[in-house]
């Protein structure tokens, strides 16, 4: 008997060290292990508003009911170039906030300089809440929603659909606050990141499963949700996927070096990208200068070089240069933190902010970046700061 409770011993030690050894490899590997998923991830009705254009006419569209009761799709109608109010819902929680759409899809400037703090966060990734609560600690906006930054700049560095199952909340709330910050004299900046493009080019492998079924009760292929009849759609076309700020470069990926020897402007990097929004990219035979900027790999929604390539100082300052910029701010490679590289030259706010529908281990903190003439600071997720 003492034979066989030695053997369990020697296994049940060696079981123990093998488990340690891959949790500490899988937290190293950024793995997470999800639990508690609430059923509310699911639900389509209350879903929307979904708003499309038909013929002389916006049509929005919210779906109503439930699987036992069977679903419908309210509809409401309004003139082409009228502003229009819709309501959105938050099934988790059951809140609920109104928007007022205006039919109207200027592209923004690729360049801002003032005096204003500018706070940034990406890859918020169709998570309403996160988003939500995020901004109401760091006094972006109040509880109910109204904008309180003053003429500060919000910086969404891209990735804020896909993977969640609150992709529609997400951008109706940003539109919101692009609207409402334009009133009091700041500005939100929605520069999109390589999953809104990969949304526009009807790529839906990263899509929350959610959406084909909303898709399926509105009679619609999914890919119609951001398509061209679509006010969503529309302006989210409109987005550059660059912009300097303050003197301070923001983009989702990060700016391959071989841009710092082309002649492109940033209006033009910004125009060439945009023309290929709905456009999937592949590598093309002849394809020419603008295949850098459209690569899966090179482009600047998809960059990762920062973290992946072996970038010298001189490098990544010539790049800057080339753009009159000082430094720059990426999200897309995730980081446990929002840290800097390369002398405080590149920031990277990439970070695993909570799920909105699920838990995990180890949790998830919000985190974002706020900077203010020559200091910056880590925002945490209940609205302090810790200095960089």
């Amino acid at each position: 008997m003492r034979i066989v409770w030695t053997f369990v011993w020697h296994f049940l030690s060696v079981l123990s060290i093998l488990v340690v050894v891959a949790a500490g490899i899988g937290l190293h590997q950024g793995v997470d292990i999800y639990y508690g998923e609430t059923t509310e991830a699911f639900k389509a009705g209350d879903e929307g508003p979904h708003v499309f254009q038909q013929g002389g006419q916006w049509v929005s569209q919210t779906l109503r009911g439930n699987r036992e009761e069977g679903f419908w799709v309210e509809e409401k109608r309004h003139a082409l170039t009228d502003t229009f109010q819709l309501e959105v819902s938050f099934p988790l929680d059951r809140s609920r906030f109104s928007v007022q759409a205006t039919p109207e899809f200027a592209t923004p400037p690729s360049h801002y300089q003032d005096s204003g703090p500018v706070l940034a966060l990406s890859d918020i990734e169709g998570n309403y809440k996160a988003l939500r609560d995020f901004l109401v600690h760091a006094r972006v906006m109040d509880a109910q929603l109204n904008w309180t930054f003053g003429e500060g700049h919000l910086v969404l560095l891209g990735d804020f659909v896909d993977r969640g199952p609150s992709v529609t909340q997400v951008l109706w709330l940003i539109y919101k606050l692009e609207h409402s910050a334009r009133q009091a004299g700041g500005r939100v900046h929605y520069i999109l990141g390589n999953h809104e493009i990969k949304s526009l080019q009807g790529d839906l492998h990263s899509s929350h499963q959610k959406y084909f079924n909303v898709a399926t009760i509105l009679g619609r292929q999914q890919s119609e949700l951001f398509g061209d009849d679509s006010f969503l759609g529309r302006w989210l076309m409109s987005k550059n996927t660059i912009e300097v700020i303050n003197g301070v470069l923001f983009v989702h990926g990060g700016l391959h070096p071989a841009l710092a020897e082309r002649d492109h402007s940033l209006d033009d990097l910004n125009r060439i990208v945009r023309e290929h929004y709905r456009q999937r990219w592949y590598p093309r035979r002849g394809a020419g200068e603008e295949a850098l900027l459209l690569d899966t790999k090179t482009g600047p929604s998809w960059y990762r070089g920062y973290f992946k390539d072996d970038l010298t100082q001189e490098q990544v300052e010539q790049t800057l240069s080339r753009f009159d910029a000082k430094a720059v701010v990426v999200g897309h490679t995730l980081n446990w933190r929002v840290t800097t590289l390369f002398d405080k030259k590149v920031f990277a706010i990439d970070v695993k902010h909570p799920l909105d529908h699920r838990e995990s281990l180890p949790p998830r903190h919000s985190e974002g970046l706020l900077l203010e003439g020559d200091a910056a600071w880590r925002v945490l997720e209940d609205g302090s700061r810790v200095e960089l």
